[in-house]
């Protein structure tokens, strides 16, 4: 399974799985009397009309007629809808750029992989690397949680920015399909961000950053082109730095220069920085957002993927990598990152 991080503790519960009739057919290549219903059979099937028409358009019919293995997560008609009202332009998937579609479609399988609904419920939460590609042609990263027995995609604490999984394991011979309730777009860093609950504290800081200067930065400047390359501290770690000064009970209380000093050391702008871009056993110093470099040495100690070195010369360790988006990279950190002052 291309699990590439589990990152939240796992949940104990449960999906109640539906099925869907599917149709199959007889395929001469694998000799008489053997049946194959692919996941493009599954969505002919079942009445999954725009999909299929999407399909068809960006030319993946014939790619997920093939071997796989496949996982689908399939979005109904009225999803497709959905997406089609968010421009007046687009009557029909005729309508959407084609580069988009087809991004927009792979976006919704992992190649590779035939991954069942019990594997995401008992991990409760992490990422899958999907068929979509953004910077320097990297795959995209899919994050998925576990909440009251619904699997959601890129979801999280906002939850009108995901989709659910609302018919799960619907088997295909080179796969399994999930039914899901929007369209999964590609998600940029601040996407990914608002998806993964913890990271909830650093959206908080974020978003209290705009909001104490005339020109709001950060969520306007991280949902552009970039690339970024983001490192992102858990709540654990703005926990941490909370706790380290008594007048400090959330990000509103830290003073808004300092804030917003903090926010820019975590990014670097220009590049899409991925684990495999550092240094092996050496140090990376990439030079941040505010100004001042940071040091990143591979390999890690104490359990770290690498170690990090602020402005301030404190130490911190990345947890988690290549949390992939359109626009840009994430690499999960232990400790926030304070520039020298």
């Amino acid at each position: 399974m291309k699990i590439i991080s589990k990152y939240l503790k796992l949940l104990p519960v449960f999906i109640m799985v539906l099925g869907l009739t599917a149709c199959s057919d007889d395929d001469d290549n694998n000799g008489p009397g053997v049946q194959t219903t692919t996941v493009v059979d599954v969505a002919v099937a079942n009445g999954f009309d725009a999909l299929a028409a999407a399909l068809v358009r960006a030319d993946l019919v014939t790619t997920l007629e093939g071997p796989g293995p496949f996982t689908v997560f399939a979005p109904t008609d009225d999803a497709f809808q959905d997406l089609l009202d968010t421009d007046p332009t687009w009557n029909s998937v005729n309508d959407i750029p084609l580069d988009l579609l087809t991004n927009v479609l792979l976006n919704h399988v992992i190649i590779g992989d035939n991954i069942a609904s019990s594997e995401l419920i008992n991990l409760g939460s992490g990422y899958a690397t999907t068929g979509a590609t953004g910077p320097s042609n990297t795959n995209l990263s899919l994050y998925f949680n576990v909440d009251g027995g619904t699997v959601e995609l890129n979801g999280g604490f906002d939850t009108s920015a995901g989709a659910d999984v609302t018919t799960a394991d619907v088997e295909a011979t080179n796969g399994v399909v999930h039914v899901i309730n929007k369209v999964l777009l590609p998600p940029t860093v601040v996407d990914m961000a608002i998806a993964n609950d913890d990271f909830s504290s650093l959206v908080a800081s974020l978003l209290e950053a705009d909001g104490s200067t005339a020109d709001p930065m950060y969520v306007a400047t991280l949902s552009g082109t970039g690339p970024f390359t983001v490192f992102a501290p858990n709540n654990a770690a703005f926990q941490a730095l909370l706790d380290s000064n008594m007048m400090w009970n959330s990000p509103a209380d830290i003073d808004d220069a300092l804030l917003n000093a903090v926010l820019a050391h975590h990014v670097v702008v220009g590049n899409n920085v991925q684990s495999g871009d550092l240094t092996p056993n050496g140090t990376t110093s990439p030079t941040t957002l505010q100004g001042q470099t940071i040091d990143i040495t591979l390999p890690g100690t104490n359990g770290n993927i690498a170690d990090v070195v602020d402005g301030a010369g404190n130490d911190a360790g990345i947890i988690a990598v290549d949390v992939q988006t359109s626009n840009g990279v994430i690499h999960v950190v232990n400790a926030v990152l304070l520039p020298a002052s």
